[in-house]
Protein backbone atom coordinates (compact mmCIF):
# COMPACT_ATOMS: atom_id res chain seq x y z
CA UNK A 1 0.00 0.00 0.00
CA UNK A 2 2.64 2.05 0.75
CA UNK A 3 4.46 1.70 -2.88
CA UNK A 4 0.79 2.23 -4.56
CA UNK A 5 0.38 5.76 -2.33
CA UNK A 6 3.90 6.76 -2.86
CA UNK A 7 3.26 5.63 -7.15
CA UNK A 8 0.05 7.92 -6.50
CA UNK A 9 1.91 10.94 -5.03
CA UNK A 10 4.80 10.65 -7.82
CA UNK A 11 2.46 10.80 -10.55
CA UNK A 12 0.06 13.46 -8.89
CA UNK A 13 3.66 15.74 -8.65
CA UNK A 14 4.88 14.74 -12.56
CA UNK A 15 1.55 15.23 -13.57
CA UNK A 16 0.08 17.84 -11.78
CA UNK A 17 -3.28 18.07 -13.78
CA UNK A 18 -6.34 19.57 -11.66
CA UNK A 19 -9.34 16.68 -12.55
CA UNK A 20 -11.60 20.25 -11.66
CA UNK A 21 -10.49 21.63 -14.76
CA UNK A 22 -12.16 18.19 -16.99
CA UNK A 23 -14.95 18.73 -14.83
CA UNK A 24 -15.50 21.91 -15.98
CA UNK A 25 -15.19 21.60 -19.63
CA UNK A 26 -17.56 18.36 -19.60
CA UNK A 27 -20.25 20.40 -17.64
CA UNK A 28 -20.07 22.80 -20.08
CA UNK A 29 -23.43 23.57 -21.44
CA UNK A 30 -24.46 22.92 -24.87
CA UNK A 31 -27.51 24.64 -26.88
CA UNK A 32 -30.43 22.76 -27.51
CA UNK A 33 -29.90 23.35 -31.50
CA UNK A 34 -27.00 21.39 -31.40
CA UNK A 35 -29.02 18.19 -30.58
CA UNK A 36 -29.71 18.28 -34.16
CA UNK A 37 -26.34 16.79 -36.47
CA UNK A 38 -27.30 19.95 -39.10
CA UNK A 39 -25.76 22.14 -36.45
CA UNK A 40 -23.32 19.80 -34.84
CA UNK A 41 -21.74 18.34 -38.08
CA UNK A 42 -18.09 20.35 -37.35
CA UNK A 43 -16.98 16.79 -35.20
CA UNK A 44 -17.61 15.05 -38.42
CA UNK A 45 -15.07 15.59 -40.29
CA UNK A 46 -12.46 15.26 -37.07
CA UNK A 47 -13.72 12.05 -36.54
CA UNK A 48 -12.79 10.97 -40.08
CA UNK A 49 -9.55 12.75 -39.87
CA UNK A 50 -9.15 10.34 -37.02
CA UNK A 51 -9.73 7.32 -39.48
CA UNK A 52 -8.13 8.98 -42.46
CA UNK A 53 -4.97 9.42 -40.25
CA UNK A 54 -5.13 5.89 -38.89
CA UNK A 55 -5.55 4.38 -42.02
CA UNK A 56 -2.93 6.30 -43.85
CA UNK A 57 -0.12 5.32 -41.47
CA UNK A 58 -0.64 1.40 -41.80
CA UNK A 59 -0.85 1.89 -45.81
CA UNK A 60 2.05 4.21 -45.44
CA UNK A 61 4.20 0.95 -44.22
CA UNK A 62 3.39 -0.67 -47.81
CA UNK A 63 3.59 2.20 -50.30
CA UNK A 64 6.77 3.23 -52.55
CA UNK A 65 6.78 6.64 -53.21
CA UNK A 66 8.15 6.35 -56.33
CA UNK A 67 6.96 6.40 -60.19
CA UNK A 68 8.31 3.00 -61.09
CA UNK A 69 7.32 1.59 -57.71
CA UNK A 70 3.94 3.30 -57.20
CA UNK A 71 1.43 1.40 -59.10
CA UNK A 72 2.55 -2.04 -57.93
CA UNK A 73 2.78 -0.91 -54.67
CA UNK A 74 -0.82 -0.15 -55.02
CA UNK A 75 -1.85 -3.33 -56.71
CA UNK A 76 0.11 -5.15 -53.92
CA UNK A 77 -1.56 -3.68 -51.23
CA UNK A 78 -4.95 -4.21 -52.75
CA UNK A 79 -4.52 -7.87 -54.18
CA UNK A 80 -2.05 -9.06 -51.58
CA UNK A 81 -1.92 -7.27 -48.05
CA UNK A 82 -4.26 -9.40 -46.07
CA UNK A 83 -7.39 -6.98 -45.46
CA UNK A 84 -5.01 -4.32 -47.74
CA UNK A 85 -8.33 -4.12 -49.99
CA UNK A 86 -10.46 -2.70 -46.92
CA UNK A 87 -7.74 -0.68 -45.37
CA UNK A 88 -7.37 1.37 -48.40
CA UNK A 89 -11.12 1.10 -49.49
CA UNK A 90 -11.89 2.89 -46.21
CA UNK A 91 -9.44 5.25 -46.27
CA UNK A 92 -10.73 6.58 -49.91
CA UNK A 93 -14.43 6.39 -48.40
CA UNK A 94 -13.57 8.53 -45.41
CA UNK A 95 -11.69 10.76 -47.51
CA UNK A 96 -15.03 11.57 -49.51
CA UNK A 97 -16.93 11.60 -46.33
CA UNK A 98 -14.98 13.83 -44.88
CA UNK A 99 -14.91 16.71 -47.84
CA UNK A 100 -18.50 16.30 -47.84
CA UNK A 101 -18.41 16.66 -44.10
CA UNK A 102 -16.17 19.94 -44.37
CA UNK A 103 -18.79 21.18 -47.31
CA UNK A 104 -21.96 20.75 -45.03
CA UNK A 105 -20.14 22.66 -42.14
CA UNK A 106 -19.00 25.73 -44.09
CA UNK A 107 -22.71 26.05 -45.53
CA UNK A 108 -24.44 25.73 -42.62
CA UNK A 109 -22.16 28.02 -40.59
CA UNK A 110 -22.62 30.42 -43.52
CA UNK A 111 -26.29 30.21 -44.08
CA UNK A 112 -26.58 30.34 -40.22
CA UNK A 113 -24.35 33.66 -40.16
CA UNK A 114 -22.16 32.40 -37.98
CA UNK A 115 -18.74 33.88 -39.05
CA UNK A 116 -20.05 37.45 -38.15
CA UNK A 117 -18.33 39.53 -35.22
CA UNK A 118 -16.67 37.94 -33.62
CA UNK A 119 -15.90 35.10 -35.63
CA UNK A 120 -14.31 36.39 -38.83
CA UNK A 121 -11.38 34.70 -37.82
CA UNK A 122 -12.73 31.31 -37.05
CA UNK A 123 -14.37 31.26 -40.74
CA UNK A 124 -10.96 32.03 -42.26
CA UNK A 125 -9.64 28.87 -40.37
CA UNK A 126 -12.56 26.92 -41.76
CA UNK A 127 -12.35 27.66 -45.28
CA UNK A 128 -8.22 27.14 -44.74
CA UNK A 129 -9.34 23.72 -43.32
CA UNK A 130 -11.75 23.48 -46.53
CA UNK A 131 -8.59 24.18 -48.90
CA UNK A 132 -6.20 21.60 -47.04
CA UNK A 133 -9.02 18.99 -47.12
CA UNK A 134 -9.42 19.14 -50.92
CA UNK A 135 -5.48 19.04 -51.00
CA UNK A 136 -5.53 16.10 -49.11
CA UNK A 137 -8.03 14.88 -52.17
CA UNK A 138 -5.83 16.22 -54.59
CA UNK A 139 -2.52 14.29 -53.60
CA UNK A 140 -3.73 11.07 -52.47
CA UNK A 141 -5.53 10.41 -55.58
CA UNK A 142 -2.58 11.38 -57.49
CA UNK A 143 -0.58 8.93 -55.69
CA UNK A 144 -2.23 5.90 -56.75
CA UNK A 145 -0.39 6.48 -60.67
CA UNK A 146 -3.35 5.21 -62.40
CA UNK A 147 -3.34 6.70 -65.86
CA UNK A 148 -6.56 9.35 -65.04
CA UNK A 149 -5.16 10.18 -61.88
CA UNK A 150 -1.58 10.82 -63.39
CA UNK A 151 -3.08 13.19 -65.69
CA UNK A 152 -5.24 14.60 -63.25
CA UNK A 153 -2.41 15.55 -61.41
CA UNK A 154 -0.68 16.93 -64.68
CA UNK A 155 -4.11 19.06 -64.98
CA UNK A 156 -3.63 20.40 -61.56
CA UNK A 157 0.04 21.37 -62.08
CA UNK A 158 -1.07 23.51 -65.36
CA UNK A 159 -3.54 25.12 -63.01
CA UNK A 160 -1.02 26.39 -60.48
CA UNK A 161 1.15 27.47 -63.44
CA UNK A 162 -1.55 29.69 -64.67
CA UNK A 163 -1.61 31.36 -61.48
CA UNK A 164 -0.71 35.01 -61.77
CA UNK A 165 2.65 36.44 -61.11
CA UNK A 166 4.04 33.16 -59.18
CA UNK A 167 2.15 30.32 -61.62
CA UNK A 168 5.47 29.20 -62.67
CA UNK A 169 7.22 29.27 -59.08
CA UNK A 170 4.35 27.29 -58.13
CA UNK A 171 4.28 24.92 -60.76
CA UNK A 172 7.98 24.14 -60.54
CA UNK A 173 8.02 23.90 -56.99
CA UNK A 174 5.26 21.27 -57.09
CA UNK A 175 6.26 19.06 -59.66
CA UNK A 176 9.91 19.58 -59.03
CA UNK A 177 10.48 20.43 -62.72
CA UNK A 178 9.04 22.04 -65.50
CA UNK A 179 7.03 18.62 -66.27
CA UNK A 180 4.63 16.23 -64.18
CA UNK A 181 8.07 13.79 -63.27
CA UNK A 182 9.64 11.63 -61.07
CA UNK A 183 10.61 14.34 -58.65
CA UNK A 184 6.35 15.09 -58.64
CA UNK A 185 5.23 12.11 -56.84
CA UNK A 186 7.70 12.46 -54.30
CA UNK A 187 6.61 15.96 -53.82
CA UNK A 188 3.09 14.94 -53.46
CA UNK A 189 3.86 12.34 -50.98
CA UNK A 190 5.61 14.43 -48.58
CA UNK A 191 2.50 16.85 -49.15
CA UNK A 192 0.00 14.62 -48.09
CA UNK A 193 1.65 12.46 -45.50
CA UNK A 194 3.65 16.02 -44.36
CA UNK A 195 2.63 18.68 -44.63
CA UNK A 196 -1.08 18.94 -45.08
CA UNK A 197 -1.02 16.95 -42.07
CA UNK A 198 0.78 19.25 -39.92
CA UNK A 199 -0.87 22.31 -41.71
CA UNK A 200 -4.22 20.88 -40.69
CA UNK A 201 -3.63 20.19 -36.67
CA UNK A 202 -2.61 23.42 -36.54
CA UNK A 203 -5.40 25.06 -38.34
CA UNK A 204 -7.79 22.48 -36.52
CA UNK A 205 -5.65 23.75 -33.37
CA UNK A 206 -6.13 27.48 -33.71
CA UNK A 207 -10.29 26.51 -34.70
CA UNK A 208 -10.64 24.99 -31.23
CA UNK A 209 -8.66 27.72 -29.45
CA UNK A 210 -11.80 30.43 -31.15
CA UNK A 211 -14.49 28.06 -30.46
CA UNK A 212 -13.47 28.20 -26.96
CA UNK A 213 -13.04 31.51 -26.90
CA UNK A 214 -16.23 32.45 -28.33
CA UNK A 215 -18.15 29.84 -27.01
CA UNK A 216 -20.83 27.78 -28.70
CA UNK A 217 -22.78 29.25 -30.82
CA UNK A 218 -26.82 30.26 -29.99
CA UNK A 219 -29.42 30.74 -32.41
CA UNK A 220 -31.42 33.43 -31.92
CA UNK A 221 -34.92 33.97 -32.88
CA UNK A 222 -36.80 36.71 -34.64
CA UNK A 223 -38.34 39.50 -31.82
CA UNK A 224 -34.95 39.30 -30.13
CA UNK A 225 -32.46 41.87 -30.30
CA UNK A 226 -29.62 41.71 -32.89
CA UNK A 227 -27.03 44.24 -33.66
CA UNK A 228 -27.79 45.85 -36.60
CA UNK A 229 -24.77 44.67 -38.83
CA UNK A 230 -26.41 40.89 -38.12
CA UNK A 231 -30.27 39.07 -39.63
CA UNK A 232 -32.38 38.83 -37.28
CA UNK A 233 -33.29 35.42 -38.53
CA UNK A 234 -29.87 33.29 -38.86
CA UNK A 235 -27.81 35.39 -36.60
CA UNK A 236 -25.41 33.64 -34.25
CA UNK A 237 -24.47 34.59 -30.52
CA UNK A 238 -22.24 32.98 -28.14
CA UNK A 239 -23.56 31.46 -25.11
CA UNK A 240 -21.26 33.71 -22.65
CA UNK A 241 -20.32 32.20 -19.16
CA UNK A 242 -20.14 36.07 -17.63
CA UNK A 243 -22.73 36.98 -15.49
CA UNK A 244 -24.85 40.24 -16.59
CA UNK A 245 -25.09 43.23 -14.59
CA UNK A 246 -27.88 44.29 -12.54
CA UNK A 247 -26.95 42.06 -9.52
CA UNK A 248 -27.16 38.55 -7.91
CA UNK A 249 -30.83 38.20 -9.34
CA UNK A 250 -30.16 39.01 -13.22
CA UNK A 251 -27.18 36.31 -12.44
CA UNK A 252 -29.75 33.92 -11.83
CA UNK A 253 -31.98 34.59 -14.40
CA UNK A 254 -29.63 34.31 -16.82
CA UNK A 255 -28.56 31.29 -15.55
CA UNK A 256 -31.56 30.36 -15.34
CA UNK A 257 -32.41 30.87 -18.90
CA UNK A 258 -28.65 29.18 -20.25
CA UNK A 259 -30.04 25.55 -18.44
CA UNK A 260 -33.61 26.06 -20.22
CA UNK A 261 -32.23 26.96 -24.00
CA UNK A 262 -29.04 24.16 -23.11
CA UNK A 263 -28.08 20.74 -21.75
CA UNK A 264 -25.06 19.18 -20.75
CA UNK A 265 -21.82 18.12 -23.02
CA UNK A 266 -21.34 15.05 -20.82
CA UNK A 267 -22.99 12.75 -21.12
CA UNK A 268 -25.47 13.99 -23.57
CA UNK A 269 -23.50 15.44 -25.93
CA UNK A 270 -20.97 13.02 -25.69
CA UNK A 271 -23.28 10.24 -26.53
CA UNK A 272 -24.55 12.03 -29.29
CA UNK A 273 -20.92 12.26 -30.69
CA UNK A 274 -20.38 8.73 -29.73
CA UNK A 275 -23.79 7.62 -31.54
CA UNK A 276 -22.56 9.44 -35.04
CA UNK A 277 -19.01 8.00 -34.82
CA UNK A 278 -20.52 4.45 -34.64
CA UNK A 279 -22.76 5.56 -36.97
CA UNK A 280 -19.67 6.76 -39.70
CA UNK A 281 -18.04 3.54 -38.48
CA UNK A 282 -21.02 1.72 -39.97
CA UNK A 283 -21.43 3.07 -42.81
CA UNK A 284 -17.57 3.47 -43.87
CA UNK A 285 -17.61 -0.48 -43.32
CA UNK A 286 -20.92 -0.79 -45.69
CA UNK A 287 -19.47 1.32 -48.55
CA UNK A 288 -15.83 -0.79 -48.21
CA UNK A 289 -17.65 -3.92 -48.74
CA UNK A 290 -20.14 -2.92 -51.30
CA UNK A 291 -17.88 -0.36 -53.32
CA UNK A 292 -14.25 -1.30 -52.53
CA UNK A 293 -11.31 0.89 -54.11
CA UNK A 294 -10.41 -0.89 -57.28
CA UNK A 295 -7.15 -0.11 -59.95
CA UNK A 296 -7.36 1.38 -63.13
CA UNK A 297 -4.75 0.96 -66.18
CA UNK A 298 -0.81 2.10 -65.06
CA UNK A 299 0.32 5.71 -65.65
CA UNK A 300 1.63 6.26 -69.03
CA UNK A 301 3.11 9.98 -69.81
CA UNK A 302 3.16 9.41 -73.43
CA UNK A 303 -0.34 8.47 -73.84
CA UNK A 304 -3.23 10.92 -73.24
CA UNK A 305 -6.73 9.53 -71.82
CA UNK A 306 -9.91 10.52 -74.20
CA UNK A 307 -11.54 11.44 -71.04
CA UNK A 308 -9.51 13.01 -67.58
CA UNK A 309 -11.92 12.98 -64.89
CA UNK A 310 -10.96 14.47 -61.59
CA UNK A 311 -12.43 13.87 -57.56
CA UNK A 312 -16.20 14.47 -57.72
CA UNK A 313 -15.34 17.39 -55.35
CA UNK A 314 -13.36 19.37 -58.22
CA UNK A 315 -16.19 18.58 -60.85
CA UNK A 316 -17.53 22.31 -60.83
CA UNK A 317 -14.19 23.68 -60.79
CA UNK A 318 -13.25 21.20 -63.78
CA UNK A 319 -16.65 22.62 -65.46
CA UNK A 320 -15.63 26.12 -65.51
CA UNK A 321 -12.04 25.17 -66.42
CA UNK A 322 -14.05 23.78 -69.66
CA UNK A 323 -16.54 26.66 -70.18
CA UNK A 324 -13.50 29.47 -70.01
CA UNK A 325 -10.68 29.87 -71.22
CA UNK A 326 -7.72 28.38 -69.55
CA UNK A 327 -6.48 31.54 -67.74
CA UNK A 328 -9.91 33.34 -67.20
CA UNK A 329 -10.97 29.66 -65.40
CA UNK A 330 -7.74 30.05 -63.46
CA UNK A 331 -8.39 34.05 -61.89
CA UNK A 332 -12.34 33.48 -61.72
CA UNK A 333 -11.65 30.40 -59.58
CA UNK A 334 -8.99 32.05 -57.41
CA UNK A 335 -11.23 35.43 -57.17
CA UNK A 336 -13.88 33.05 -55.96
CA UNK A 337 -11.60 31.34 -53.08
CA UNK A 338 -10.48 34.88 -51.96
CA UNK A 339 -14.29 36.31 -51.51
CA UNK A 340 -14.95 33.05 -49.79
CA UNK A 341 -11.78 33.38 -47.61
CA UNK A 342 -13.04 37.19 -46.34
CA UNK A 343 -16.56 36.48 -46.92
CA UNK A 344 -17.31 38.19 -43.36
CA UNK A 345 -16.09 41.36 -44.52
CA UNK A 346 -17.76 41.25 -47.71
CA UNK A 347 -20.72 40.49 -46.00
CA UNK A 348 -20.40 43.59 -43.57
CA UNK A 349 -20.33 46.13 -46.08
CA UNK A 350 -23.37 44.47 -47.69
CA UNK A 351 -25.33 44.74 -44.71
CA UNK A 352 -24.69 48.09 -44.37
CA UNK A 353 -25.26 49.47 -47.79
CA UNK A 354 -28.61 46.75 -48.02
CA UNK A 355 -29.63 46.09 -43.96
CA UNK A 356 -32.31 44.06 -43.34
CA UNK A 357 -32.66 42.83 -47.21
CA UNK A 358 -30.85 39.13 -46.77
CA UNK A 359 -28.46 40.09 -49.81
CA UNK A 360 -25.79 37.97 -48.17
CA UNK A 361 -28.40 34.83 -47.91
CA UNK A 362 -29.47 35.14 -51.54
CA UNK A 363 -25.71 35.30 -52.83
CA UNK A 364 -25.30 32.10 -50.89
CA UNK A 365 -28.42 30.23 -52.44
CA UNK A 366 -26.99 31.31 -56.12
CA UNK A 367 -23.57 30.34 -55.30
CA UNK A 368 -24.38 27.15 -53.96
CA UNK A 369 -27.04 26.19 -56.89
CA UNK A 370 -23.89 27.57 -59.27
CA UNK A 371 -21.86 24.67 -57.35
CA UNK A 372 -24.30 22.07 -57.36
CA UNK A 373 -25.09 22.77 -61.23
CA UNK A 374 -21.75 22.71 -62.47
CA UNK A 375 -20.67 19.64 -60.22
CA UNK A 376 -23.99 17.33 -61.87
CA UNK A 377 -23.62 18.76 -65.29
CA UNK A 378 -19.54 17.17 -65.31
CA UNK A 379 -20.70 14.34 -63.64
CA UNK A 380 -23.13 13.31 -66.46
CA UNK A 381 -20.66 14.25 -69.26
Amino acid sequence: MQRVAAFKQWFADSFPFDPNLLKEISSEPIPNHLKRWWYAIGGTPLYLFVIQATTGIILTFYYVPDPAEAYNSVMHITTQVRFGWFLRSIHKWSAHLMVMAVMLHVIRVFFTAAYRKPRELNWMFGVGLLMVTLGFGFTGYSLIYEQISYWAAVVGTNVAEATPLVGGLLADFIRGGPEVGDNTLTRFFVLHIGVLPTVMVLLLAMHVVQIRLHGVTHLRHEGEDTPSVELSVRVSAPVSPVRPQGGEAAAVQEEERVKEESYPFFPDHFYTELIVGLSLTFLLTILALIYPAHMGDPANPLVTPEHIKPEWFFYATFRWLKLTSFQVGVVGTMVFLGILLFWPFIDRALVRRWPGRDVSFWLGVIGFLGFLIFTVWEAMV
